[in-house]
């Protein structure tokens, strides 16, 4: 990690790093959204203006014509003008590795909090991937929205990484260890379905970017039982209570999308209507290319 931002032995890098991002870092969320006829067909101006938020936060929320079309070509296409291609399919997903969030209550779906309308706390997705299929890319696409409720949180773990490390770069080394934060196996009857996941928090990938896996759940979780890891995930929640200018809370509307580099985000619980919420979820293993 020579010259880089995320080697702790090494301020110089991150103190010109920490200056421009903070810089230019939105503290408005009307500064993500941006416009947009058809995610199928985008024009340059289009594209260069969710790239250019995706920079700066690592997100941006395109604001659709396209209303409550389901089609899933929406979403795939939008993520494929950005250079992610290569999508997780993950357990809950349909065939297309599209999953589609709505409230379901059938027995593949109905012990995950993701189908249900209950509140979601801070996380990133794919937290308990296997190292090798870390998720770097994500993409929301909102056909109809809850009738009330259903609002997302979100944050740039760049930034999140920047206020833990100026309160102590310690927490940082901490979160940063290979065993510091392990989910447990799955198993359903007997079957281990997935096995234990354990990795850091906070890691620096190949291409030198800043990765982030995180989970705020309070069960089913396991942390490194040591004084050090302990007061940097109590720092770290803190700083998500703790309300900042790069906070952002956000309720996508029919043919609205968040598309990003995996954010720290969270749903609030809602309640539908006579049509139910629906959102499609895309994860994906590579970062929006050019970011």
């Amino acid at each position: 990690m020579l010259d880089s931002p995320f080697d702790l032995d090494h301020d110089s890098a991150y103190e010109h790093w920490r200056e421009h991002k903070l810089a230019s870092a939105p503290r408005d969320l009307s500064t993500l959204i941006v416009e947009i006829n058809d995610p199928r067909d985008l024009t340059s101006a289009e594209h260069q203006a969710v790239l250019d938020r995706c920079r700066l936060a690592n997100m941006a929320i395109y604001a659709s014509r396209t209303g409550d079309d389901p089609s899933k070509d929406i979403p795939v296409a939008m993520g494929r003008a950005f250079g992610l291609n290569s999508l997780d399919h993950n357990p809950g997903a349909d065939e297309d590795a599209v999953t589609a969030l709505t409230v379901q209550e059938d027995a593949r779906h109905r012990d995950f909090i993701p189908y249900s309308n209950r509140p979601i706390a801070w996380h990133t997705d794919g937290y308990y991937n296997s190292t090798d299929k870390q998720i770097r890319g994500l993409l929301l696409h909102c056909v109809r929205p809850a009738q009330e409720g259903g609002e997302n949180e979100l944050m740039d773990p760049e930034i999140l990484y920047i206020l833990i490390r100026d309160r102590n770069p310690a927490h940082i080394r901490a979160l940063m260890e290979p065993d510091c934060m392990t989910i447990p196996a799955h198993t359903a009857e007997g079957t281990t379905l997935r096995p234990d996941r354990t990795g850091p928090v906070f890691s620096v990938m190949q291409d030198g970017r800043l990765h982030m896996r995180f989970t705020q759940r309070s069960r089913n979780i396991h942390w490194r039982d040591d004084p050090g890891t302990r007061a940097a995930v109590d720092c770290l929640n803190d700083l998500l209570r703790i309300p900042s200018p790069w906070h952002f809370r956000a309720k996508l509307e029919s043919g609205w999308g968040l598309i990003g580099n995996n954010v720290l985000h969270t749903r609030s619980g809602f309640s539908d209507g006579e049509h139910p919420r629906l959102l499609y979820r895309a994860r994906y293993y590579e970062r929006i290319s050019g970011t």
